[in-house]
């Protein structure tokens, strides 16, 4: 699951944690979104499924109201220990530029298949339920949409 995390970092350079790092959850599974401002800069959502961080790289702000669609593309999973990273990626490194946590708190899995994800997010920023559909946007079908549900 963390292999193409790992052959895509260089430890020794990189603050980032690497997949030896042991993060004990809470109680309840966690979520984490982070400001990249990397290349470009965008939001990385993270939810804690599997023992690991699935992530989704999200090009515009996190939308907090219901009707905000935003793109969200899947990337690597992440180790449980990168809900707690902030700080700067050095230049030549993937993923370089300045990470800072932008919410973070727990989450409940509402729904899980293959082509949709449901979860209830209890954060500072991010309330509510929000749903990530899968479509056939991208590579390999790594898009999805991402929003909050009206309630």
């Amino acid at each position: 699951m963390l292999e193409e995390y790992e052959k895509k970092r260089h430890f020794q350079k990189t603050p980032e944690p690497s997949t030896s790092d042991f993060k004990q959850s809470s109680d309840k599974p966690i979520f984490v979104v982070q400001r990249h401002d990397a290349r470009k800069l965008h939001y990385d959502f993270r939810l804690e499924m599997d023992g690991v961080l699935k992530s989704w790289a999200v090009p515009k702000e996190p939308p907090k109201k219901a009707g905000t669609r935003r793109l969200a593309i899947e990337t690597e999973d992440h180790p449980l220990a990168y809900a707690d990273f902030e700080g700067e990626i050095p230049a030549g490194e993937y993923g370089a530029g300045k990470v800072e946590i932008w919410d973070r708190g727990t989450f409940e899995l509402l729904k899980r298949e293959e082509r949709e994800i449901v979860v209830a997010l209890e954060g500072n920023e991010l309330k509510g339920i929000y749903v990530l559909i899968r479509t056939k946007y991208g590579k390999g079908e790594k898009g999805w949409l991402f929003f909050k549900k009206a309630s």
